[in-house]
């Protein structure tokens, strides 16, 4: 007969596997299986696995929103070794405040402080910035990242724009992120990880900040949050070129700034200035989108607010920044994309959360793979 020492160690290394979905860590390395007891079954048979097993777990918080998913995890890493019961023991508690307590300060001291700025780091950075409001770049920061999401990249999302936060009503938020003593897990929806000022309680006021606050915002949703280590991170700022367009520059110098413009020429010269904010900053231009190009209607496209605006923006930034700035994409103006974001749902993605093959869906994904090409250091 097995000895039960060894079956709780075999145990023990399945569930080392057994990823946390919040944290991205294992449930053995965050110190949440307290203890493993395999006793002999009472009813031993060819039938009947050998031995009954319990599993002590210690969640983080009290009521953790995963917490079905983490069982199900553990259940399933349980049941697959042979000599385990089939539907193991599965007993639920959350740590000691000592305990969560010096989790959080080792889960802060790997960090120190912006994580996404060290050297070595692979997540690729895309600030979504426009000239003007009003040309749909949230829509296109919303649509993007669930793009991304979808095509398999852990993708996670900033609403820099402090002022007219909306990305929450875009994936459907309505709920405020975990704290786990002082670090913030972001929201997941639609497979991409959120944070938002528009997820906090008050955040229907107006917002008053001048530029020191918003900095500080700023870098407390870079240090303060528990990103993991996503593939991509989208920040949606703020119209024009002010106090968070240079934050995002001095905190994030390996951002690659994406210019998002409409046709006329009225949106599309204050666009330019936008990307222009690289003459004075470390970041790169990586290219530009045009939004609204054209309304289809019975097979013609109808350009309704002009045409050539994105182009524009494309060359004046080449020419000004010595190097290529492209023109990315020309998103059609499609009113479901306005009525699904505003229900709380990417337009990209069908009611399942998975990417549209045709029309808008196609688009974006195209626009995501050219973003993934070539990276940063190339520029």
């Amino acid at each position: 007969m097995t000895d039960t020492r060894e079956i709780e160690a075999a145990i023990y290394d399945r569930l080392s596997r057994v990823i946390d979905p919040e944290l991205g860590r294992s449930v053995t390395d965050l110190g949440m299986i307290a203890a493993i007891n395999a006793v002999p079954s009472t009813e031993p048979s060819d039938a009947n696995p050998a031995y009954d097993v319990t599993v002590h777990v210690e969640l983080t918080v009290e009521g953790c929103p995963l917490s079905q998913t983490i069982t199900n995890q553990i259940n399933g890493a349980v049941a697959s070794y042979p000599d385990a019961a089939l539907t193991p023991h599965i007993e639920v508690s959350s740590m000691s405040r000592d305990k969560l307590e010096d989790l959080v300060a080792d889960l802060k001291a790997e960090r120190k402080q912006n994580p996404f700025s060290k050297p070595g780091v692979k997540t690729r950075i895309f600030a979504i910035a426009s000239g003007k409001g009003g040309v749909g770049k949230s829509s296109v920061t919303a649509n993007l990242a669930a793009t991304f999401a979808a095509l398999g990249y852990d993708t996670a999302a900033i609403d820099a724009d402090i002022y007219g936060f909306s990305l929450p009503r875009l994936f459907g938020v309505h709920t405020q992120p975990t704290n786990l003593n002082g670090m913030l897990m972001p929201v997941t929806a639609w497979g991409v990880k959120l944070i938002s000022i528009g997820m906090f309680a008050g955040a229907d006021r107006a917002i008053l900040w001048r530029g020191p606050r918003l900095q500080r915002s700023l870098e407390q949703f870079l240090s303060d949050v528990w990103w993991g280590q996503p593939d991509v991170l989208l920040l949606d700022l703020a119209p024009g070129t002010g106090d968070m367009a240079i934050s995002v520059a001095q905190a994030l110098p390996n951002a690659e700034l994406v210019v998002v413009t409409t046709p006329q020429p009225s949106a599309s010269d204050i666009a330019v200035r936008s990307g222009l904010v690289a003459l004075q900053v470390p970041m790169k231009v990586r290219g530009v989108v045009e939004n609204m190009s054209y309304y289809e209607h019975k097979g013609e496209r109808l350009e309704i607010f002009g045409a050539g605006g994105g182009q524009r923006v494309s060359d004046q930034l080449t020419e000004a920044l010595g190097y290529e700035v492209p023109l990315m994409a020309q998103l059609p103006l499609i009113p479901e994309v306005r009525e699904t974001g505003e229900a709380g749902r990417p337009a990209v993605l069908d009611k399942d959360g998975a990417l549209r093959t045709d029309g808008i869906g196609g688009t974006f994904r195209s626009l995501a793979e050219r973003l993934m090409e070539t990276p940063a250091a190339n520029h």
